[in-house]
């Protein structure tokens, strides 16, 4: 999906959605939130850190189908990724539908949460990150990263990573 289909995909989710009830809030992170901002061409799926309730997901199921997308299209399972220090006041609205609310993690949030997956597929991710400026210096991600998620394991070459990313 590009940023555009991302947008568009999530307005009709919103008007899929009965008429009242409840806001939803879906919290964007990863590579479709990177699509959004340009720093990425496009993404299989939508990742949010929030919990998808069951009317929701019937929303989102609906789009799916009617586009072939994957079920899974939409999913909340960069959760188990989530930093302590991501709030949702300092995101950014995507979309502001009375019945769905799209906010975008701030893009250091991301950045962290990409570093502590730490898997092979999120190293150009990180890349664009940093090109983007996201941080002033190597120390001042792993600082942020050690806030984000303090009960991490020790690792004493994180600051060799994220200057190696820099670089």
């Amino acid at each position: 999906m590009t940023a555009d289909q991302i947008l568009s995909y999530l307005h009709e989710v919103a008007t899929e959605l009965d008429p009242t009830g409840v806001q939803h809030v879906i919290v964007v992170v990863g590579g479709a939130l990177l699509a959004v901002r340009g720093l990425r061409d496009s993404t299989m799926d939508i990742d949010s850190v929030r919990r998808i309730e069951p009317e929701l997901q019937k929303a989102i199921n609906s789009v799916a189908h009617r586009h072939g997308l994957s079920p899974h299209w939409v999913n909340s399972a960069a959760s188990a990724f989530t930093p302590d220090t991501l709030e949702s006041a300092h995101c950014s609205t995507l979309k502001d539908h009375p019945r769905l609310l799209v906010l975008g993690a701030p893009l250091e949030q991301v950045f962290v949460m990409k570093l502590h997956a730490a898997r092979d597929r999120d190293r150009e991710d990180l890349v664009r990150l940093w090109a983007a400026g996201v941080f002033d210096s190597p120390q001042a991600a792993v600082d942020a990263y050690w806030n984000a998620y303090p009960d991490a394991a020790p690792d004493e070459y994180l600051v060799s990573y994220v200057e190696a990313l820099a670089r």
